[in-house]
């Protein structure tokens, strides 16, 4: 009997008018993977040299396995494709993937469509945590101490803005909202104060790559430690669909299908400042990601997080490698901070979002 209502509750979430008009889910999918490679392929193709899409392709297929394509191409034009395009171009899908599905996770937790990484203070405290290690020169974990003090700083940020937003139990809106732009606020300013402190202006300057969010001078060692924990984190995510989706129902339902609430909102929790924690180490505070993509994923695909997850990691990806793209090209040879060109496109989208609830 309880599972037939955890069923029906599930199904009866995703259920919306608008899913009539929704396209078959694997062409969703399909179309979304489509759109990823096309921005993926311009971002590598794009830059001071710009190189055939079709070369560029040559040249990966050639990386992966030399049988596969004839190298045609200058070996210099090789070094630019593997050595400095691609593992920004990786990176920038990782980080968009990650922000777009913690973003949907966070949404689901608070039950609250406003809620996101950088609204709720999360990315404000993984960008204090990083600014510490690098205005301090602290490596107590080697190479592993940026991504562990960033962790540290999203967990506590995430953490503090969950007690402040709950009231008798329930975390309201416009209580959420305030203590997520409270503590954003506050963090931010903390960072700032740091890097006005600091005495060597080489480490001020880097500082501020977390604080405005870029992904210039990546490299293939920035990669993988970042790629990891999303991918971790996207699995872990999606074994846990069907709680996510009974949070949806509400938190007395799912609480009376045996899902207990509070523990599974902790484990999350700390799974959502894993992955913030980690991108924001190599990618600096990048905001509105995690706002924007889960709503036109739940337009594409419903609710569903069994679906929407994946759809979500997929245009996250594609959005902010578009955007990083932009940064780069729009008045090259400079760079605009990809963090500026996201808030640029998330504040009138966020604003437009809030008077659409407040007409509901």
């Amino acid at each position: 009997m309880t599972e037939a209502k955890t069923a029906g509750i599930a199904t009866a979430v995703p259920a919306a008018p608008a899913a009539r008009r929704r396209l078959p889910y694997p062409l969703v999918l399909l179309l979304l993977v489509a759109l990823l490679l096309a921005v993926a392929t311009a971002a590598v193709a794009a830059g001071s040299i710009r190189i055939p899409a079709g070369q560029v392709w040559g040249i990966l297929l050639h990386w992966l396995h030399p049988g596969l394509a004839a190298p045609d191409w200058p070996p210099v034009r090789a070094t630019i494709v593997l050595d400095v395009r691609l593992p920004r171009v990786l990176l920038s899908g990782v980080v968009g993937a990650g922000l777009a599905v913690c973003g949907m996770a966070l949404q689901a937790l608070v039950r609250n469509p406003l809620a996101d990484p950088m609204l709720l203070g999360v990315s404000s405290g993984a960008t204090v945590g990083a600014v510490i290690v690098v205005v301090y020169g602290v490596a107590w974990f080697g190479v592993f101490t940026l991504p562990f003090a960033a962790f540290g700083g999203a967990l506590a940020a995430l953490v503090a803005v969950y007690f402040l937003a709950r009231s008798g139990g329930r975390m309201p809106t416009v209580r959420l909202v305030l203590a997520g732009v409270a503590t954003a606020e506050v963090l931010s300013a903390v960072a700032s104060f740091l890097v006005v402190t600091s005495n060597d202006p080489h480490a001020a300057q880097s500082a501020l790559r977390w604080m405005l969010g870029g992904l210039a001078g990546t490299t293939w060692e920035m990669f993988w430690i970042p790629a990891t924990a999303v991918l971790a984190g996207t699995v872990a995510l999606l074994g846990v669909s069907r709680p996510l989706n009974l949070l949806l129902a509400g938190e007395e339902a799912a609480a009376a299908l045996g899902l207990d609430v509070h523990r599974f909102r902790a484990t999350l929790f700390v799974c959502v400042a894993v992955m913030v924690g980690t991108v924001v180490s190599v990618s600096g505070s990048i905001g509105f990601v995690g706002l924007i993509m889960p709503h036109v994923v739940r337009l594409l695909v419903g609710t569903d997080h069994r679906r929407a997850l994946p759809a979500a990691a997929l245009l996250g990806a594609a959005f902010l490698i578009g955007a990083d793209l932009a940064a780069r090209t729009l008045i090259s040879p400079e760079e605009i901070p990809v963090g500026v060109l996201t808030a640029l496109v998330g504040g009138p989208f966020f604003l437009w979002l809030m008077r659409r609830k407040a007409a509901r």
